[in-house]
């Protein structure tokens, strides 16, 4: 523990600050804009794997996408400014990806707090 303690505080000496657990908050975005970037950024990184998964060139994936190599291309390098999720879902979608969208009330005891969206990818068994 004393390590740990020594460690923490040359850090904070140093200027560095812990991060929070959404990189586009720490990047000065809105705590909603920040939300939906980061869960963009997940959905991207989903189709992103899937390509690759199933060996697709860009021009294929856009084919099989209905959407421009260019397009595929930037979404293959994590940029997906334009898309809306419901948009990169269907993308997903196109890539015979099945998402399954899961809810179920969040308890923190008394302090009310807004939910969280993730994305994670199911493990095949």
């Amino acid at each position: 523990m004393k390590t740990q303690h020594k460690l923490q505080k040359s850090h904070e000496s140093e200027g560095i600050t812990r991060g929070s657990r959404n990189v586009f908050e720490d990047l000065g975005f809105s705590k909603s804009e920040a939300a939906d970037l980061k869960v963009k950024a997940g959905l991207t990184l989903q189709i992103h794997n899937r390509i690759k998964e199933l060996g697709l060139t860009q021009v294929l994936a856009a084919d099989q996408l209905g959407i421009s190599q260019p397009d595929v291309s930037k979404l293959m390098n994590g940029r997906h400014t334009g898309y809306s999720v419901e948009r990169l879902l269907s993308l997903l979608n196109a890539l015979e990806v099945d998402v399954d969208i899961v809810m179920r009330p969040k308890h923190h005891g008394r302090k009310v707090q807004p939910g969280v969206v993730r994305v994670m990818e199911a493990t095949v068994a």
